[in-house]
């Protein structure tokens, strides 16, 4: 058993998809980037994780996870930009619990379009979906585009406590101030 193991851990590559969303008022896109590599700890974790998942009460992990999403979700908006069309987010800093539900409300009200990029805070976090206009968008979540006048709600449990940089990488933008940070607390 532990050769089995161990070969499946030094051998397998697995597809390493991650999703960016581009919204505007009637429509999105989804683009999905797709690279190749060995993700040792991965495979690691998920071989400890199916053993101590042996050992627990499968009833105990539903109720887990089900209490989570029971949870009434705080809300949070986040203006990208204003009606003038400054560079910049609003509130720059943001500040999350673990373990708790959040639902971050994000609006572009300028005529420009704007990134919220956040790569380490979305590997840091649980999504449990993205919504624009009659779309609903689950996974995980890179970054999300809002064309000018869009709105878009991420709904989402943060798990890993740190602080993360918030940016816009549409060019230009990031150099011109508009960045931010997102803190997650235990």
């Amino acid at each position: 058993m532990k050769n089995l193991l161990t070969n499946i851990y030094q051998h397998t590559y697995l597809p390493i998809y991650q999703w960016k969303i581009n919204i505007t008022n009637q429509a999105y896109t989804v683009e999905k980037d797709c690279k190749y590599g060995v993700i040792k700890s991965f495979i690691l974790a998920l071989i400890t994780s199916a053993f101590c998942l042996l050992a627990i009460n499968p009833a105990l992990a539903a109720n887990l996870s089900s209490d989570i999403l029971k949870q009434t979700p705080t809300e949070i908006s986040v203006s990208l930009s204003n009606a003038a069309n400054e560079l910049k987010f609003l509130p720059n800093h943001l500040e999350f619990v673990s373990g708790k539900r959040y639902k971050l409300r994000l609006t572009n009200p300028s005529q420009l379009k704007h990134y919220f990029t956040a790569k380490d805070f979305a590997d840091a976090i649980w999504t449990q979906k993205v919504e624009a206009g009659n779309v609903e968008i689950k996974g995980a979540i890179r970054e999300l585009e809002l064309k000018p006048g869009a709105e878009a709600e991420w709904v989402f449990v943060p798990l890993k406590p740190g602080t993360y940089r918030l940016r816009c990488t549409v060019p230009g933008h990031t150099e011109a101030g508009m960045t931010g940070d997102i803190k997650i607390s235990e």
